[in-house]
């Protein structure tokens, strides 16, 4: 009631408008508009379980993962985690943060989760766009769930060139060394949550899980906002 409340004032000087189709939301709306909500497709357990085997089951650093919603060009998905990466768009973060937390709780239970980590982004990069989004996601995550989150444990310290038009084997190569662990102590015997915005071949994810997995953690999963077939 109080945030609706606050909506309405808040909407008389600035109107809120969702980043999927730049209208104006409703009193009850957040973030999202419901009509763009509803045109989002949850991942189903079948290709989570087909795209795990394809991504993760040879070198088997990640022991599980869930994608919330598949990716879809030039759909409401993209443009919402468009607005999350290029244009400050924060709060989409942290509200996706809380969707996946409450989402998958049954998972995150069974997976018995200590640390959540938001997979970081080059010091030259964070500092050209400004922020990472994917902390944004992490804290949105932890604000529901109650686990500990981190973004100071894991650093790129490879800048790597865009992985948009690379071959799944160039992605590997692209991302192969580019993180270093600076806490070992953080995660040694631990079970980690990795967190990203997107996954398209899981060369990203999979990198970081391998330094965390040299460093001692003991299982390691991740999350993401969207799956790309």
């Amino acid at each position: 009631m109080r945030n609706k409340f606050l909506n309405k004032i808040f909407d008389f000087f600035l109107p809120r408008i969702c980043p999927a189709c730049n209208q104006k939301l409703k009193h009850s709306e957040e973030i999202i508009c419901d009509s763009c909500f509803d045109k989002l497709k949850l991942t189903p357990e079948s290709l989570i379980e087909e795209e795990y085997h394809k991504k993760f089951s040879v070198k088997k650093y990640i022991s599980d993962f869930h994608p919330l919603f598949i990716f879809e060009k030039d759909r409401e998905i993209q443009h919402i985690i468009h607005a999350l990466k290029y244009n400050r768009h924060f709060r989409v973060g942290i509200y996706f943060g809380k969707i996946i937390g409450n989402q998958i709780k049954d998972k995150l239970d069974n997976w018995k989760i200590d640390l959540i980590i938001p997979v970081p982004l080059h010091k030259l990069k964070k500092a050209e766009r400004g922020y990472n989004q994917s902390e944004f996601i992490a804290k949105g995550i932890s604000v529901q769930t109650g686990i500990r989150w981190n973004k100071k444990i894991i650093s790129r310290k490879k800048y790597t060139e865009s992985q948009t038009h690379l071959t799944a084997e160039e992605r590997q190569q692209n991302v192969k060394d580019a993180f270093k662990i600076k806490d070992k102590d953080e995660v040694d015997g631990k079970n980690i949550l990795l967190v990203d915005d997107v996954i398209t071949t899981g060369s990203t994810i999979s990198e970081c899980a391998h330094q965390l997995k040299i460093a001692g953690a003991k299982n390691i999963y991740a999350t993401l906002i969207a799956i790309a077939e």
